[in-house]
């Protein structure tokens, strides 16, 4: 008997590597087949959506796919039973749903083959197995809300876009979520522009232990105030002195001698977080590794694609309770029944559409330890791998337990305060392996009287908020509803491909172009890509996907407004001057332009600010600060087609030497 014949059924999933796993489960009696992506889409060279008739839509087969769909059709018209097993998302409804409709289309038979839906949030063997024994319809509230995505973010890009052509610059695109992505990095540019440095001063004292001048009552109150510091995206109050002749009188009036006035010490526990959503994977990747969002993505695809973990693409925190008596169990097994929790620890969604069916990233095995090199094949892999086993793991663990304690010394009328904290359980931490620092204050009595070693100022000096890093605005971008987790990723990268915001040691800065956009957007299109507003379509795509809301209205109901302002904007609103950053040289050309950098679509060029009666162009050379390791030129930053940074010689064509990293 041949194998062909042998595959009496067909099961349908959209990657290669999914397809192969599956495979090594089914055995031979299903043919897996990959469509590797959407079969049709919108079309690539038009608007697509007809929106004076009922928002028809014009999809059309991919041309690179045509023998994948000749493949499907063959399988189909041989096989008993049919599924389509595409990711568990709206993504992957609507895949399946162009599948299918692509399949019925097709077979020229009189009685059309049922066609089932399954799905599963693991590639495991008992996963698989059971959803074949569950087949379903086509779930069409998760497809239309993916149709009104595409929808939507077509009309806003093709309307938009030409929009941008008459009043910044030819060949600008914007995108619906992209432009309010970049109204945040431009607006925290702007934070740090206006930000005034602030010089301030601590005071500080060693007693076999260093302590903070918390409190004075000698001192004016005009010589002490309350300032911003930013850490990241959080900021906090800290009363400081900004007069330093001030600070060193106190400090020349103060005894040797310290009271300790109180000692106040409490037992403080601390649990594990939750096992990872799609947002905090990949603020993770971004934290540890240094990863982009894209990179961090397509790890966790290979991850699941390889059954070692659930699907990634999820804003739920649920945990099966096969799988809590799972960690449990390990726990007891691997560190002791003592660092198990005492209850089954369940966390809350916060998410408003987080839906309960999916479960939160976890490894699909729990007693594959991610020290397996071999099962990775990639060090990346693994890395990922163990962040997510030991976060899904620990949320199981017991709570740290830790020894808090608080002395306040006296010396005349100022006080001291100095925090120390002791381990006395690791709990979790022994599963995550987290470095622990303790500082251990010895044991002190009130009325105590320790004497100083040091008592001393240091200088310091306020910082404005931090640029965005991958982390922190994907954060952000979370926190205010803006896109969903399994967008942000293509969203950032999208971004600096346009060349809207680039990426300086580890934070986005927008470009020129960026803030000349992002103004005149804001400007002209305040209240429809303002963050509430985009933050109301995310809750509208989600009633949509339940079952609450019609996808149509959604859009007509957008397009009433947005019509109106494109109108408008065109008629009335000037064109924008793009500031440009002048090299200090002159035109050798015209001899009477100033020699400026543009932005072009393959990135920093030099260019006569007499543009257009001057056309002399050259290239941009950004400086490395090193010399070619192969000829001894200057190395210079160059970027690659999607926007990436990397390093070349000076002496290009001449010397093609090039690295991604810096020697």
């Amino acid at each position: 008997m041949t194998m062909d014949k042998m595959k009496s059924n067909l099961l349908i999933v959209e990657s290669p590597t999914k397809a192969r796993t599956i495979t090594k489960y089914l055995g031979g009696e299903y043919e897996v087949i990959a469509t590797v992506g959407h079969l049709r889409d919108l079309p690539k060279n038009k608007m697509g959506v007809d929106l004076a008739k009922d928002l028809e839509i014009d999809y059309v087969v991919d041309k690179e796919k045509v023998k994948i769909i000749d493949q499907l059709i063959k399988a189909t018209k041989k096989a008993k039973e049919i599924y389509i097993a595409t990711d568990p998302d709206r993504e992957g409804e609507a895949i399946a749903w162009h599948v299918k409709y692509l399949l019925v289309e097709s077979m020229k038979v009189k009685e059309v083959k049922k066609i089932q839906r399954v799905s599963f949030h693991e590639i495991t063997k008992e996963a698989v197995e059971e959803a074949l024994k569950n087949g379903r319809e086509i779930d069409m509230d998760l497809v239309d809300a993916q149709q009104g995505r595409r929808v939507l973010d077509r009309v806003v890009g093709y309307k938009l876009s030409p929009v941008l052509w008459k009043k910044v610059r030819r060949g600008l695109s914007a995108g619906r979520v992209q432009s309010v992505a970049v109204r945040l990095i431009c607006e925290r540019e702007k934070e740090i522009g206006l930000f005034s440095k602030e010089k301030f001063f601590e005071v500080l004292a060693n007693t076999d232990f260093e302590s903070e001048l918390v409190k004075v009552d000698n001192v004016s109150v005009n010589l002490k105030k309350k300032i911003k510091l930013f850490d990241g995206d959080y900021n906090y109050s800290k009363t400081i002195f900004d007069d330093e002749k001030v600070v060193n009188k106190l400090i020349e009036s103060l005894d040797k001698k310290f009271t300790v006035v109180s000692v106040s010490g409490k037992e403080t526990h601390r649990s594990p977080l939750p096992a990872f959503t799609t947002s905090k994977l990949q603020q993770a990747g971004a934290r540890r590794f240094g990863w982009s969002g894209k990179q961090t993505m397509s790890i966790a695809q290979k991850l699941y694609e390889k059954g070692l973990i659930t699907y990634h693409r999820t804003d739920s925190l649920y945990l099966s309770q096969k799988v809590i008596n799972e960690f449990r169990e390990f726990i007891g097994k691997k560190y002791g029944e003592n660092y198990v929790s005492a209850k089954v620890r369940v966390y809350k969604n916060n998410s408003k559409n987080a839906q309960e069916a999916h479960e939160a990233i976890r490894p699909t095995n729990v007693n594959l330890m991610p020290d397996k090199h071999e099962v990775f094949g990639e060090v990346r892999l693994q890395k990922l791998y163990e962040l997510i086993w030991k976060r899904a793991v620990a949320t199981q663990g017991a709570s740290a337990k830790m020894k808090s304690t608080t002395v306040k010394l006296k010396n005349k009328e100022s006080i001291f305060r100095s925090n120390g904290v002791e381990m006395l359980f690791p709990g979790f931490l022994k599963i995550t392996e987290e470095k622990f620092e303790e500082q251990i204050l010895p044991a002190l009595k009130e009325g105590q009287v320790l004497l100083s070693k040091k008592i001393w100022s240091t200088e310091m000096e306020t910082n404005p908020p931090a640029r965005y890093s991958d982390a922190s605005l994907v954060a952000s971008l979370e926190r205010q509803g803006i896109g969903r987790p399994s967008t942000y990723a293509s969203i950032i990268s999208t971004i600096i491909y346009r060349q809207y915001v680039e990426k300086e040691e580890g934070k986005y800065k927008p470009t020129n172009l960026g803030m000349a956009t992002n103004d005149f957007l804001t400007k002209n299109f305040a209240d429809i890509l303002s963050l509430p507003f985009t933050a109301g379509m995310e809750a509208n795509l989600d009633e949509i996907a339940m079952g609450k809301m019609k996808w149509k209205k959604m859009i007509k109901d957008f397009w009433d407004i947005f019509e109106k302002t494109v109108e408008k904007v065109e008629k009335e609103a000037e064109r924008v001057k793009i500031e440009t950053e002048k090299t200090g040289d002159k035109c050798p050309t015209c001899k009477e332009g100033d020699l400026v950098i543009r932005v072009g679509r393959f990135g920093k060029f030099i260019s006569c600010d007499r543009f257009p009666d001057c056309k002399y162009t050259a290239q941009y050379k950004e400086l490395a600060g090193f010399k070619c390791p192969e000829c001894g030129s200057e190395g210079v930053v160059r970027k690659s087609k999607k926007g990436r940074k990397f390093f070349g010689c000076s002496n290009y064509p001449a010397c093609k030497w090039i690295s991604w990293k810096k020697p």
